[in-house]
Order: structure tokens, then sequence, then C-alpha cells
């Protein structure tokens, strides 16, 4: 089971914002090129979102179901990986200070991939999992914060000493804070 997490420098409620809007999934999910359609009611439990994914000219039009929704707290996805099966992948939000630490746990459920799932597949899926937990983080620190009148702000959230993580600052590196990108 690729299990891997990481410490967000944003807020639970502007991770959630972003995993809660379909629209943003091709930025953060690797190997996605673009949404071709998504439920109204995404992230309710059933909601579907088809997206064509890829590398290079090859693609495949796949979807994601809704598995499992606990609003700011947890999604649970089954994703359609054509023609391999399909995976279960389940995202939670733990506050943390004044961050989101991201857990992530991946494995497939169906077809092909999960007889054949193994050791190989599990790299496959660290690797995956931590370029995907890498462009959330970016995609949620450079979101408009939430202010006191639940508007956002129009600066992107900042890391220690107003460094943004998109520029290569990690909030985990202060003190007792860590960061799952080395394994």
């Amino acid at each position: 089971m690729a299990r891997r997490q990481q410490l967000i420098n944003a807020t639970p409620e502007q991770v959630w914002d972003v995993l809660a809007d379909a629209r943003h999934y091709a930025e953060w999910v690797v190997g996605t090129k673009r949404i071709d359609q998504a439920d109204d009611t995404w992230p309710r439990k059933g909601a579907r979102l088809v997206y064509t994914i890829g590398l290079g000219p090859i693609t495949f039009q796949d979807e994601c179901v809704v598995r499992l929704c606990d609003p700011g707290k947890r999604l649970e996805l089954e994703a359609v990986a054509s023609p391999l099966g399909t995976a279960r992948i389940g995202i939670e939000l733990l506050p943390w200070d004044t961050d989101t630490l991201v857990l992530v746990d991946e494995h497939p459920l169906r077809g092909p991939a999960a007889r054949l799932h193994g050791p190989p597949g599990e790299v496959l899926l660290h690797l995956r999992n931590r370029k995907m937990l890498h462009n959330l983080a970016r995609v949620a620190e450079e979101a408009p914060a939430a202010t006191a009148d639940g508007h956002g702000s129009s600066a992107p959230a900042t890391g220690p000493k107003g460094n943004g993580s998109r520029n290569g600052a990690v909030k985990g590196s202060r003190p007792g804070a860590t960061d799952d990108r080395r394994s």
C-alpha cells in the first residue's frame, strides 16, 4: 500500500477547497491532461469526474468516483486506470498547527493491477504520490487564504520569512515538523 504524507503550508480549509473543486484536479493529479466532465455535486459521495490522462501523445479517458466524503477532513476516491483496473485513493487532512498534514493512501483495487500488485508497483505509486502531494501543496499554498469574513485574500500563502514553498521554501523545515519528500 502506497502511503505518503506531506505537511502543507496552508490551512485545512485551503487544502479542502482545492480537493472540493473539480476544476483543480488536473493541476495536482499527476498525469491528468484535462478535465472533460465533472458532476455538479463534486465531491459528494457518488459524484463522478471524467478526465484525460496520458504521457505525450498517448492518452486515455478515465474517471474517478467519490466513495466517501467527510467535508474538510477526508476524501476517498475510486479511480479507473484503463486498462489496468481501478485504484482506491484515500486523502486525509489533519490540522497541524497553522498548516495541514495530508495523508495519502493509494492501492490497486480491481482488475489486473490489483492481482499483479507488488514491490515494483509500490515504488511507482510512491513516486507518483510524492509528485501529486507536491502539486497539491503548490496549488493550495497559492490559493487565497480565507479571511475573517470568509472571503479570500489576494496574497498567496507564505512560508517562513514570507517565502512560498513554490520557490523552494518548505514550512516543514521548522523544528519538529516533517516533510515526507525524502522517502
